[in-house]
């Protein structure tokens, strides 16, 4: 049988993700506010490790990204919420 340890962490919204976030779509809020609290549960959801790029992480949520990264003390800091075409200049 596997032990699988489950992690909670604390996410955390910079000031430019807030302003990111009251900018799109109510609709498409609401969604990403589900996905933050799903990320809450152990990383779960579209998550993927970005390479040469900072914020480290991404988590996609339909036609928006959720660029963050994993602090020690199992802290999530989301930097920004934006749209996939302008995510990763």
């Amino acid at each position: 049988m596997s032990y699988l340890k489950r992690v909670n962490f604390e996410v955390v919204l910079k000031p430019r993700a807030v302003k990111d976030l009251k900018a799109i779509r109510a609709d498409d809020a609401s969604r990403v506010a589900e996905a933050l609290e799903r990320l809450q549960n152990n990383l779960s959801g579209d998550v993927k490790r970005l390479t040469n790029f900072m914020p480290a992480y991404r988590l996609r949520v339909g036609s928006y990204r959720v660029l963050f990264e994993v602090e020690a003390g199992n802290r999530v800091i989301v930097y920004r919420v934006i749209h996939r075409r302008e995510a990763y200049r």
